[in-house]
C-alpha cells in the first residue's frame, strides 16, 4: 500500500472512530424501481470521503462493466453486491453500510423497490430513525412510493425525506418539483411523520448531497448530507422503560446462576427491584456482569448477564422490568400485520409468534379490513396476501409481555411463523391489548376436570378422526362410541355434517370458513373434555395447522388423531353422499381431495387403512390403544 493511500485510510479510520456531537442515525433509502436508492447512497459514500482508494478503483472497473453511467462511475454497484442484482440493474436484498462524519455516524440501509421484495424493505425500516423515500422527477408519485412510506409510517419511522432525484432529467424544474411535492404531502399527511423535508437532487452527478447545487439554486432548503446531520432523530429507547429478555439461563456452576441477553431499552443499575413481567415475582439486581468486568449500570443495546439477590423462577423468554414499570401481559391484542408469505393468511389458522425470547402458538381471531396501499382506504377482506398489510386481532395459548410497539419497537414487534415449514410469513406490530375489561376473571370451581373423570370412571380423551370425504371416519367413529357405551364410557359424538346443522351453519367452504369450524369445534371438544368425556370427532380437517391447533388446547396426552387413510380412488368409488361426482360436474368447489388439499398427519397416534381392513376392525385397534394408554380405566 503506497503512502497516499495509507493516509486516507487512516484519516477514515480516525473519522470512523469519532462520535459526532448527534450520535448514530440510521436510515433507509425506499421508493420504486429505479429511483436511484443505491445511486444515492454510493455518491454520499463517495463525496463524504468514505471510501479507500481500492474501493474507489475496483468500482471503477465495476463500472466499465455492469455500469449505466457511461464513462462514468456508476455509484448503484457499490450497494448492488449480489451478482444477480448486478446483472439486472436492481437492488434484491437489504444492503447496509456504515460511514461518518465530524457530526454524527450513520447506518444506512438500501431497500429493494420491487414490490415482491416489500419484505425486505419492512426488515430495514423496522430500526430505521429516518427514510428517504426517493422520486423519480420524470415519473412522479408511484404506487411503490406509497407503500413504501405507510410501511415506515407503521413501522414507527417519525422523519421523511423526500427526495427528488433525477432533476437533471427534469430540467431542474421548479414547478416539476413542487408538483411532486403536493402529490406527495396529499396522502403522506395521514400517516403521523413528525417531518417531512422536500429535497431536489440528482444522486448521478451529486447536486444537493452534500453540496449546493447551482443548477438548483431556487432551492433554499438545506443539502441532504446537512439534514441529515441536524436532524433530532434520536432513539426513545435510552429514555424508556427498562426491558430485558431473557435470551439465556446461565448456569455454567451451582454457584452462579444469571440471566443473559441484551437491555432492549431503558438501563437498570445494581441494586434496583426488578419484576418478572408474566408472573410479578421480584428481586433485587445483586451484579450485571460482562466479559470485561461487572457494570454498575447497563443501558439499552448492551448485552449483559444479570444475577440476582434471591432465587427466583425466571426461564428463557421471560421479560424483566423494573417492578413499578411492568410491560403488559396478556394472551389477546390488536396488531398491524404485513403479510409475507405466498399462502394467504386465515383467521383462525395456528402460527407461531416469537417476540424477543417468547415463542407461542397465536391465531389470528379476527382480520378487520385491508388497507389499500394506493389509497390508504380501508377494504373488506378475509385473508391477507402477499405483501398486503392489515390490522387484526390475535389470541396466543400463553400471555405474552409487550408494550405497545409506538411506545417501544423492541418489545411492542413480533414475527409469525408457519409451524411447518418454519418459515417467516408475517411481521406484526402490537397495537394495544384487547383484555380491557380488567374486572373479568378466570373462576376456580369446585368441581374440576379430575373430580368428573372420577366420577365417570375413565380419563377424558379427543379422539380425532381425520382423512379424506368417503374414507370412513364417521363409520369408524360411530363404532368406537358404541363400544365405549357398552363399556359404560361416558361419550359424545361430533361429526362433521352435524355441526353445520347447527353450530356452524354460518360458514362455507372457504379455506377461512373451514379454519373456523375446525376452531369453533376444538373449543367445543375442550369443554367435552373438561366435563371428563371421550369425544369421537369426525372432521376432514384438511390442513396440520388447525389439527395441531386443536392438539394445543388440550392437556397432554388427551388429543389422540386417528388417521383414517383410504387412496383418493377408493373414495370417489365408494362415494357414500354422491360429493365426488358433484364436485367434477363442477356443483361443489374447493372439495376436499379434489381441487383443494388435503395434508395428511405425519405423527398421528394411530393411523388405520380402510381400504384393507374393515371398520369394525379399526375401530378395535382404536379401543385397544386407549385401553393401553389407560384411558379406560382410573
Amino acid at each position: 500500500m503506497d503512502g497516499a493511500a495509507s493516509s486516507l485510510r487512516e484519516k477514515t479510520l480516525a473519522r470512523l472512530t469519532r462520535t459526532g456531537s448527534k450520535g448514530v442515525l440510521r436510515f433507509i433509502t425506499c421508493g420504486s424501481v429505479d429511483d436511484g436508492k443505491s445511486t444515492l447512497i454510493g455518491r454520499l459514500l463517495y463525496d463524504s470521503k468514505m471510501l479507500f482508494e481500492d474501493q474507489v478503483a475496483t468500482l471503477e472497473k465495476d463500472s466499465r462493466k455492469h455500469g449505466t453511467a457511461g464513462e462514468e462511475i456508476d455509484f448503484a454497484l457499490l450497494l448492488d453486491g449480489l451478482e444477480a442484482e448486478r446483472e439486472q440493474g436492481i437492488t434484491i436484498d437489504v444492503a447496509y453500510r456504515f460511514f461518518a462524519t465530524e457530526k454524527r455516524k450513520f447506518i444506512v440501509a438500501d431497500t429493494p423497490g420491487h414490490e415482491q421484495y416489500t419484505r425486505n424493505m419492512a426488515t430495514g425500516a423496522s430500526t430505521a430513525d429516518l427514510a428517504i423515500i426517493l422520486i423519480d422527477a420524470r415519473k412522479g408519485v408511484l404506487p411503490q412510493t406509497l407503500r413504501h412510506s405507510y410501511i415506515a409510517s407503521i413501522m414507527g419511522i417519525r422523519h421523511v425525506v423526500l427526495a427528488v432525484n433525477k432533476m437533471d432529467l427534469a430540467d431542474h424544474s421548479r414547478a416539476r418539483f413542487h408538483e411532486i411535492v403536493a402529490k406527495y404531502l396529499e396522502h403522506a399527511d395521514r400517516l403521523g411523520f413528525e417531518t417531512i423535508t422536500p429535497i431536489p437532487m440528482s444522486a448521478r452527478y451529486g447536486d444537493n448531497i452534500t453540496a449546493r447545487s447551482k443548477a438548483l439554486s431556487w432551492h433554499d432548503g438545506p443539502t441532504l448530507l446537512g439534514h441529515l446531520e441536524q436532524v433530532d432523530a434520536g432513539s426513545d429507547l435510552l429514555s424508556g422503560a427498562f426491558r430485558f429478555p431473557v435470551q439465556w439461563v446461565n448456569r455454567p456452576n451451582l454457584d452462579f446462576r444469571g440471566f443473559s441477553g441484551a437491555v432492549a431499552s431503558g438501563s437498570v443499575k445494581v441494586g434496583d427491584e426488578i419484576a418478572v413481567a408474566a408472573s410479578g415475582a421480584t428481586a433485587k439486581i445483586a451484579r450485571i456482569v460482562t466479559a470485561d468486568g461487572d457494570l454498575d449500570e447497563a443501558k439499552a443495546g448492551e448485552a449483559v448477564t444479570l444475577t440476582l439477590d434471591r432465587e427466583i423462577d425466571i426461564a428463557r423468554g421471560d421479560v424483566l422490568a423494573h417492578s413499578d414499570a411492568r410491560p403488559e401481559v396478556s394472551g389477546q391484542f390488536a396488531a398491524e400485520i404485513l403479510w409475507m408469505s405466498p399462502d394467504a393468511m386465515h383467521p383462525g389458522r395456528s402460527y407461531l409468534l416469537r417476540a424477543g425470547g417468547q415463542t407461542t402458538p397465536v391465531s389470528v381471531t379476527e382480520l378487520k379490513h385491508r388497507v389499500d396501499i394506493n389509497t390508504y382506504e380501508h377494504e373488506p377482506a378475509t385473508e391477507l396476501g402477499l405483501n398486503e398489510i392489515g390490522p387484526c386481532k390475535l389470541a396466543t395459548t400463553r400471555p405474552i409481555a409487550f408494550d405497545p410497539y409506538k411506545d417501544n419497537r423492541e418489545t411492542g414487534s413480533f414475527i409469525l411463523i408457519d409451524r411447518f415449514t418454519s418459515q417467516t410469513v408475517g411481521a406484526g406490530m402490537i397495537r394495544h391489548s384487547l383484555r380491557r375489561a380488567t374486572n373479568i376473571h378466570g373462576h376456580a370451581m369446585d368441581v374440576t376436570k379430575t373430580r368428573r373423570a372420577e366420577m365417570k370412571g375413565h380419563r377424558p380423551a379427543v379422539l380425532w378422526f381425520t382423512g379424506l370425504s368417503g374414507a370412513g371416519k364417521s363409520t369408524v367413529a360411530n363404532l368406537v362410541e358404541r363400544r365405549l357405551a357398552e363399556r359404560g364410557c361416558h361419550t359424545y359424538s361430533l361429526d362433521g355434517d352435524n355441526v353445520r346443522h347447527g353450530l356452524n351453519k354460518d360458514l362455507g367452504f372457504t379455506e377461512g370458513d373451514r379454519v373456523e369450524n375446525i376452531r369453533r369445534i376444538g373449543e367445543v371438544a375442550k369443554l367435552f373434555a373438561d366435563a371428563g368425556l371421550i369425544v369421537t370427532c369426525s372432521f376432514i380437517s384438511p390442513f396440520r395447522a388447525e389439527r395441531a391447533m386443536v392438539r394445543e388446547l388440550m392437556d397432554e396426552g388427551e388429543f389422540i388423531e386417528v388417521f383414517v387413510d383410504a387412496p383418493l380412488e377408493v373414495c370417489m368409488a365408494r362415494d357414500p353422499k354422491g360429493l365426488y361426482a358433484k364436485a367434477q360436474a363442477g356443483e361443489i368447489k374447493n372439495f376436499t381431495g379434489f381441487d383443494s388439499p388435503y395434508e395428511a398427519p405425519e405423527s398421528p397416534e394411530l393411523h388405520v387403512k380402510t381400504a384393507d381392513i374393515e371398520a369394525e376392525e379399526a375401530a378395535e385397534r382404536v379401543i385397544a390403544m386407549l385401553r393401553e394408554t389407560g384411558r379406560l380405566g382410573l
